[in-house]
């Protein structure tokens, strides 16, 4: 080990050089180093490489920006205090993310959204990261953008369903424009995983006293209850994603809202139904509550549609997403 430790604080040192490349090539050993062996990550974050790191983020060589986020991000799987505890770390990210239409390499883009997503499973660095508006809005623009990859908008997507599990954060990112941006040009993707991706987005969003004006504004219960459809063949994921929203929704919106839910419906009762039956313990939770919610004590329906949905009895849930598994989806062996 301590061979390995002589060899790693030389690559280190060399990220201080004046020379370019010889920057460069310590940064793809090191790359390489903390994508391989997991113990070099902590070596090489108590050796002071960090905030060179930090710095290469700015590089207009794209092999810098794409060596350094990589490192970044392998070194956040193991060590993420030292790296959120760096000066700059956050504008630094913040800097590749705000020109991911232009100066900034596409793959240093999603690793960099990739370590907020992995930095996020800290619940107190939520509220620090929420607090970055730039950051926030480069993440809702990555999925406006027709041109951005399908890679970076997964990941971008990820890192705002971390931000979006600190409530405080839901308000901000409405503000910045990720309804709109969700339903209107996230949901359009017909690739089964962005769509899964967006709508737990979406549901954890709804539930936040701001929600029911910005999803009325982009007719969100309507797009919810079509995803329950059993017609459009939905995911079971995407099904318990609709699910949890309307029901956040109805309960942030109180009776207002959940009439309009109820109007809305009944052509979504056999994909609610289906959720209750088949979907995950979680899932199943909600779909139950959600008609609780809906149905209430009947007084809102006829006896032909309480008979029909007879099986849907009143039951109460924790209020928990389910489709993100929040801890980094990079293996430990790194990228």
């Amino acid at each position: 080990m301590e061979a390995k430790r002589r060899t790693l604080r030389s690559f280190v040192s060399k990220l201080s050089s004046v020379s370019e490349q010889s920057q460069l090539d310590a940064v793809r050993e090191l790359r390489l180093m903390t994508k391989q062996d997991e113990e070099t990550r902590s070596v090489i974050a108590d050796s002071g490489a960090i905030p060179y790191l930090v710095d290469n983020l700015f590089s207009y060589s794209h092999a810098c920006q794409e060596n350094a986020s990589a490192t970044l991000l392998n070194i956040s799987i193991s060590c993420k205090e030292p790296l959120m505890s760096t000066r700059g770390v956050l504008d630094a990210i913040s800097h590749v993310l705000s020109r991911h239409n232009s100066t900034s390499a596409a793959s240093a883009v999603q690793s960099c959204a990739a370590t907020l997503y992995s930095l996020l499973v800290v619940d107190n660095y939520r509220p620090i990261i929420g607090s970055k508006r730039d950051i926030v809005y480069s993440l809702v623009d990555i999925i406006k953008n027709p041109k951005s990859p399908p890679r970076s908008i997964k990941d971008a997507l990820k890192a705002l369903f971390g931000l979006a599990l600190h409530p405080l954060n839901r308000c901000t990112m409405i503000q910045l424009g990720a309804v709109e941006a969700l339903f209107t040009t996230g949901l359009k993707d017909q690739k089964v995983g962005i769509v899964e991706d967006v709508t737990a987005v979406i549901a954890q969003i709804a539930g936040c006293e701001e929600s029911v004006e910005a999803f009325r504004e982009v007719s969100g219960i309507g797009v919810l209850v079509d995803l329950l459809d059993m017609g459009n063949k939905s995911s079971m994921k995407t099904k318990e994603n609709a699910v949890s929203g309307l029901l956040k929704l109805v309960r942030c919106g109180g009776e207002k809202v959940a009439m309009d839910v109820r109007l809305r419906a009944l052509g979504a009762f056999d994909g609610i139904a289906d959720v209750k039956e088949n979907g995950s313990s979680k899932g199943k939770s909600k779909a139950e509550a959600l008609m609780a919610e809906v149905i209430g004590d009947g007084n809102h329906w006829n006896n032909n549609n309480r008979q029909r949905h007879s099986r849907f009895n009143s039951s109460t849930s924790e209020d928990s997403s389910f489709s993100f598994n929040l801890s980094t989806d990079s293996s430990e062996s790194g990228v």
